[in-house]
């Protein structure tokens, strides 16, 4: 008996709707772009990108002022440089499919792959693209924050090498370890949200080397070094301070309330740890100064990093009220104990900070803000601080090591520092020819 032309539309539009064709099944089943996701984490990149020029700021008015261009040249030349590295195989030693879980693969080398439609292993409803992008701006402040370990020292052409060396050797396969697939210290359920470990300690340990390893400014201790231009300190201060939303709310990898959560208590130790070191730096010296309220807000920024996904805002102003005066303290009195010159403090901060901020995620995780974190010692659960300490001690031995040997094999085919003449002259003149500042003197047409 033949059926009538409707009745068999009738029965394949049913058919369709109750998920009865294959082909409707399969094209459910193909990844989906949220919009709202892919326009909050573009947004996000563009924040850290930000951070960057403002890292830029910041220590450049805290070096002498024959030195603050060579301070923006190696901010801006590390964009340029690891933006080609990422894309190169950066990427892919990061994030690629897991060897040994110690290393990406170099299946996205060039970002083979690396497409328009989501990655479900790490953000199921933007764009690998967008993923990528978003990834690409930690690698560029976590080069340029060690800079301010050795600056006014170091050659420009050693600077370049070193740059590209360690993000290869030192970056990327902490990324794959604490947050690639497969990456052993995610496997141990080490937590770092937006970077604790991989970005701040990695970056601290690795300028304290240097700076070693370097050795000490020409006439420290002799003659004073103090800050050329703190305006521009507290300019870039407050951009790092505002792209950071974009680092840590970011780090959802979507417009939801786990990013909302994390906004708001980056906000709150950064706040409290800038009035916390003031006070520390009140009590110590008499006076709370401009440039301790803009370190202070800094670490507070760094401390909240890795626990921003996991901690309430009650716990985030614990953590401020105590990483101010342990960074005060570390750049105050162990530098001058210890004697190594860290030229911004950017151990003093970001190493003392960052291992402070994993540790206390230890402590004040908890499930009830994010489930797919872990519970703190505060919560009854003592071996996530355990495993903190072990991602910690790790990143610590993993980032000095390889530092250290890094620049001694670039030492054996040329100076790593400047010649003492040209440090004595100021880098801005003898590795860029350029001078930020020129006044002419009346009568004589000098410049100063």
């Amino acid at each position: 008996m033949k059926l009538p032309v409707r009745t068999l539309l009738t029965t394949l539009a049913t058919a369709v709707m109750l998920g009865g064709i294959p082909l409707y099944a399969r094209a459910a089943d193909t990844p989906t772009v949220d919009t709202g996701d892919t326009a909050f984490i573009l947004i996000s990149a563009a924040l850290v990108f930000l951070m960057t020029p403002g890292l830029a700021m910041f220590y450049g008015g805290m070096v002498r002022r024959k030195n603050v261009l060579s301070i923006l040249m190696q901010c801006f030349m590390i964009m340029g440089l690891v933006s080609v590295q990422w894309v190169l195989f950066g990427y892919s030693l990061s994030f690629g499919p897991d060897l040994n879980h110690l290393v990406g693969g170099l299946d996205w080398v060039g970002f083979k792959g690396v497409g328009q439609l989501p990655n479900a292993d790490y953000a199921a409803t933007i764009p690998h693209l967008a993923f990528s992008a978003f990834q690409l701006m930690f690698a560029i402040i976590t080069a340029a924050l060690i800079i301010g370990a050795f600056a006014e020292r170091m050659k420009f052409s050693v600077f370049c090498v070193f740059i590209i060396l360690w993000t290869t050797l030192v970056y990327d396969p902490l990324a794959h370890w604490v947050w690639g697939l497969g990456g052993w210290l995610r496997e141990l359920g080490a937590l770092d949200f937006a970077g604790g470990t991989v970005v701040h300690i990695s970056s601290g340990v690795s300028g304290l080397v240097a700076a070693l390893v370097l050795g000490k400014r020409l006439g420290l201790g002799r003659e004073p070094m103090l800050p050329h231009n703190l305006p521009i300190t507290v300019l870039g201060a407050g951009l790092l301070w505002f792209g950071w939303f974009g680092f840590n709310a970011g780090s959802a990898l979507a417009a939801n309330g786990l990013a909302a959560s994390a906004f708001v208590v980056t906000n709150t130790c950064a706040g409290t740890a800038a009035v916390s070191w003031a006070l520390a730096e009140w009590i110590h010296h008499g006076k709370p100064t401009v440039l301790g309220v803009a370190s202070g807000l800094v670490a507070g920024l760094v401390a909240i990093t890795p626990a921003a996904g996991f901690v309430s805002p009650m716990s985030s102003i614990v953590m401020g009220l105590m990483v101010g005066p342990v960074c005060y303290l570390a750049v105050s009195k162990v530098k001058a104990k210890l004697g190594y010159d860290d030229s911004l403090d950017a151990f003093g901060v970001h190493g003392v900070g960052g291992t402070f901020g994993a540790l206390a995620t230890g402590v004040f995780a908890s499930k009830a803000i994010n489930p797919a974190g872990a519970d703190g010692l505060l919560f009854g659960n003592p071996h996530l601080l355990l495993v903190q300490f072990v991602a910690v001690l790790v990143t610590w031995v993993f980032a000095a090591a390889v530092t250290f040997l890094t620049l001694k094999v670039i030492s054996l085919f040329t100076s790593l520092r400047a010649s003492d003449e040209e440090e004595e002259t100021g880098l801005d003149l003898t590795q860029h020819g350029e001078e930020a500042y020129r006044y002419e003197l009346a009568g004589d047409g000098q410049g100063v």
